[in-house]
């Protein structure tokens, strides 16, 4: 999922130049600085990693993905059976507790299961609707039956979204305010939450894993300027920063108080085009504007060789991954001829910027030029962070760079989210194309794991020839922390295992 949305506002801004006092100054305290504030800590009301990356923590999933980010392992659940037919699991809930001292049991797991499944309000439901029925024939005992065999079930119980909430605990309290400040089921509990300005998580006692937990706290807090939260860890205003600039990684790297995390990741940037938009619905446009940008140059100058050309929406090493789908060439004198062939000659663009985001504006003047010698004009237009998204979502906009990172280990989530035809218009894109739909939901349900790979394959060359947006490169996460920080570490599907970090 992105990590571009919501407001941020005066006070994060005020808080990214001079760091108030606060709960952190007590030891065993984590300070982080982020980006943008939480937008919400109902999980399936947001697709946001800014939300996720915070929540991962407060909440626990049924099973896990592991710290390599390449399998799944217990978590509230601690076994689990499948019948012979693939359509019945049953797991066996661990006999633990929520933050505020209740049982949490099997009825709170398929509670959390069937309302991300059906409330209107989940960003989620079409990923959990092959679940027929989830019942708990026990307080320990959850019996899942889906409507059909389900190759991605497994990975998608792993899905932050799909964390346990207490049913007692969000009937009493609403939706509203359980998303305001929720009853835990992860290592921490939420102490208080600054809109703007940070996040305050306390050790939860009653989690199960409790003895894991090093830190008393961790506070998220909000510096939307690069360069700022930079040099708040450098001064040691923070402990840890995330979202480190590619630019600032070997000035960071030499700093003696300061160590430098390059994890693998499943990020993928892209460009987003908005088929709706005119010309940009005919697939030799979208090719042509392909042709016109130059990957590598975007690589070397933005990324300063810390990223890899993309070639696929499914990242590199990551599950069903094409290592040999289309990479078309740099070729603004082929990308001229194809637009004046289609009619396009003159085509002008509106290409929304993420104001403050350092890599965000030098990718734009970058493309804008490349795109120049094809002959097409793209007006950059930056915007604040907090309107980009919802102009994203309304389609204001013509082009745009965004960026996703795997949420589960299954290519089935990103791939219904970006071919698929959900309800977010195919990330944001309007793309459709029938035929892969129809592939998308057959690939679904293919048990056969070379049969599906084969799929996927094809649902790679059929984006790939269609330009359902265009793919620029894949990065490693990238954070700093102060030397007294150990074990801060970003799983490649972004998940923090603050559980096991330790400040000294």
């Amino acid at each position: 999922m992105t990590n571009r949305w919501k407001s941020i506002g005066l006070a994060a801004l005020l808080a990214g130049l001079t760091l108030s006092t606060s709960y952190a100054e007590a030891a065993g305290v984590l300070t982080i600085g982020r980006r943008e504030d939480s937008t919400t800590f109902d999980p399936i009301k947001t697709a946001q990693n800014i939300d996720n990356w915070v929540f991962s923590n407060v909440y626990d999933v049924l099973i896990r993905v592991d710290k390599t980010g390449t399998k799944l392992e217990p978590g509230l659940a601690e076994s689990w059976t499948a019948s012979d037919d693939g359509l019945t699991y049953t797991f066996k809930i661990r006999d633990t507790k929520f933050s505020d001292g209740s049982p949490l049991t099997a009825e709170d797991a398929a509670y959390s299961l069937l309302r991300i499944r059906d409330d209107p309000a989940s960003l989620w439901s079409d990923s959990y609707k092959v679940i027929d029925t989830a019942v708990a024939t026990d307080a320990h005992t959850l019996t899942i039956k889906l409507k059909n065999p389900s190759a991605p079930f497994l990975s998608t119980l792993a899905l932050p979204n799909a964390s346990v909430i207490s049913k007692k605990g969000m009937e009493s309290l609403g939706a509203d305010a359980y998303g305001e400040k929720p009853i835990a089921s992860g290592a921490f509990v939420i102490e208080e939450w600054r809109r703007g300005d940070r996040v305050i998580l306390k050790k939860n006692p009653n989690f199960w894993q409790a003895d894991r937990v090093k830190l008393d706290g961790v506070e998220w807090i909000s510096v939307p300027d690069d360069n700022t939260r930079m040099l708040n860890v450098q001064a040691g205003e923070l402990d840890a920063a995330i979202f480190v600039p590619f630019s600032r990684v070997e000035e960071l790297k030499k700093d003696p108080n300061l160590n430098v995390a390059i994890d693998s990741s499943t990020r993928e940037d892209h460009l987003l085009i908005n088929h709706a938009h005119g010309a940009l619905g005919k697939k030799e446009i979208r090719q042509a504007l392909d042709l016109a940008i130059d990957k590598n140059a975007i690589v070397d100058t933005v990324t300063f060789g810390q990223g890899t050309v993309a070639n696929s929406y499914i990242p590199k090493g990551a599950l069903y991954y094409y290592a040999d789908n289309l990479q078309r060439p740099y070729d603004p004198a082929k990308a001229k001829e194809m637009l004046a062939a289609a009619g396009a000659s003159d085509l002008t663009l509106n290409y929304v910027v993420r104001a403050g985001d350092e890599v965000d504006e030098q990718t734009a003047v970058l493309v804008q030029q490349q795109l120049q010698k094809a002959g097409i004009t793209a007006n950059l237009q930056k915007v604040d962070p907090s309107q980009e998204w919802d102009m994203l979502v309304a389609g204001d906009y013509d082009i745009s760079v965004n960026y996703w990172t795997n949420d589960i280990l299954d290519p089935d989530q990103k791939t219904t989210f970006v071919l698929g035809h959900d309800s977010n218009n195919n990330y944001l894109t309007n793309y459709k194309n029938g035929a892969v739909k129809e592939l998308v939901a057959k690939a679904r349900l293919e048990l056969d794991p070379k049969k599906r790979e084969a799929m996927y394959v094809d649902l790679q060359k059929m984006s790939k020839d269609d330009v359902n947006w265009i793919d620029l490169y894949y990065s490693p996460y990238i954070n700093v922390t102060r030397k007294n920080i150990e074990n801060f570490y970003q799983n490649p599907l972004g998940r923090f295992f603050l559980e096991d970090t330790v400040k000294n």
